[in-house]
């Protein structure tokens, strides 16, 4: 369920220790200093050892509420599904950006997430005057602040994070999975599972895997499709 709601209102939720969190606290506190449209900007799949990982940028309306909104990796896939819709009815402006592999082994996964999220940020139909962003710097010149744990404290971070875990996760179980059947790539979307080490050591390493990433896994054959 989504309400509108304006300033005054603060939507909250409860972190590990049971306390409560005010997910609006960031935003609200640069809506009084007059930004009218602020991205909040994470990415997934950071940690994968194969396919390419996927920034999202969301600017939402000010004071909306969500429920349940929050660091994506603590939702069901079922839950994400069910906000993703609502966060693409509601928002103001939704963008994804991708970085594939290789791109990943040439430039190095922390220079490839800011790719993602700075081609995320370009992709906005609407200019934004202020950026949240998951505890990482976006290469632009519009002011921004970096949040540890982002996805955990700012609702337009945590909106970002889901649309861009769904949105790579639909691909390890569509196209990615389609294109590589044999090696489970929507069971693990993939991450460094047992499943996934033993397929790559089986079957060697395709063109989506991540060389770099590769260097503790004994590939017994260099096999790229």
């Amino acid at each position: 369920m989504y309400t509108y709601r304006w300033r005054n209102t603060v939507n909250k939720i409860s972190n590990e220790e049971g306390n409560s969190i005010d997910m609006l606290k960031y935003e609200t506190c640069y809506w009084e200093q007059s930004y009218q449209h602020i991205a909040g900007i994470d990415e997934v799949g950071r940690g994968c050892l194969f396919g390419d990982v996927v920034a999202a940028a969301v600017i939402l309306p000010q004071g909306l509420q969500m429920d349940g909104v929050n660091d994506s990796k603590k939702l069901s896939a079922k839950k994400r599904d069910v906000l993703y819709d609502i966060i693409m009815e509601k928002a103001l402006a939704v963008s994804v950006g991708y970085v594939d592999a290789i791109t990943i082994d040439n430039i190095n996964i922390k220079q490839a997430s800011r790719l993602a999220m700075k081609r995320a940020l370009e992709g906005l139909s609407l200019q934004p005057d202020f950026l949240l962003v998951d505890a990482e710097k976006v290469d632009s010149e519009i002011p921004q602040l970096a949040i540890v744990k982002g996805d955990a404290n700012s609702l337009s971070i945590a909106a970002a994070s889901i649309i861009a875990k769904v949105t790579r996760d639909r691909l390890c179980e569509g196209a990615w999975d389609d294109k590589y059947p044999e090696y489970g790539i929507a069971i693990h979307k993939g991450y460094a599972t047992k499943l996934h080490r033993g397929q790559i050591t089986e079957l060697g390493a395709t063109s989506m895997h991540r060389r770099s990433f590769l260097r503790n896994i004994e590939v017994e054959q260099q096999m790229l499709f």
